[in-house]
C-alpha cells in the first residue's frame, strides 16, 4: 500500500510556509453580524477596528458574536495575531473593520464538512474544537 501525503489539518509544513496574504477592508458590521468567508484555511488573522468609537466582537459563528462566545476589541484597536485554523470569521459591530489573514493551501472542505463539524461550516465546537465556556 503507497501512503499519499496531502496538505491537510494536521500536516505541519502546511503552516511552516508563509501564508498567502488575504485583506478586506471597509467592512461595515456595525448592525448586524457579519461573516467573512476565506478562500482556504487560515494560518492567523488580525482585525483591526479602525471605528474609534464602537467595539467589535469577534467570533467563529453568528451564535458566538450574538451571545457570549467571542473576543472583544475596543474601537480604535488592532487584535493580536490569532493563530487559527478558521474558514471564516464573524464581526459583529465597529464601522469600518479590516481583517487581513495568512492562507494556507488547505481547501476550505478540510474544516467544513460534517464528519469534524455538524454544523458543515467552520468549527461548529463540537468536535475537533475547544470551546472555553464561562
Amino acid at each position: 500500500m503507497v501512503m499519499q501525503y496531502k496538505m491537510g489539518l494536521g500536516n505541519a509544513a502546511s503552516y511552516q510556509v508563509a501564508g498567502i496574504p488575504w485583506v478586506k477592508g471597509a467592512i461595515n458590521a456595525s448592525s448586524n453580524a457579519t461573516v467573512i468567508r476565506f478562500p482556504s484555511v487560515t494560518q492567523w488573522v488580525v482585525v483591526s477596528n479602525v471605528a474609534s468609537s464602537a467595539d467589535c466582537k469577534i467570533g467563529f459563528s453568528s451564535e458566538g458574536v450574538d451571545e457570549t462566545n467571542y473576543l472583544l476589541l475596543d474601537g480604535g484597536q488592532v487584535s493580536p495575531r490569532l493563530e487559527v485554523k478558521v474558514t471564516e470569521l464573524w464581526l459583529k459591530g465597529g464601522n469600518p473593520v479590516s481583517v487581513m489573514a495568512g492562507l494556507s493551501g488547505i481547501d476550505v472542505i478540510e474544516i467544513n464538512n460534517s464528519n469534524l463539524s455538524p454544523a458543515g461550516t467552520n468549527w461548529s465546537g463540537s468536535a475537533d474544537a475547544l470551546v472555553n465556556e464561562q
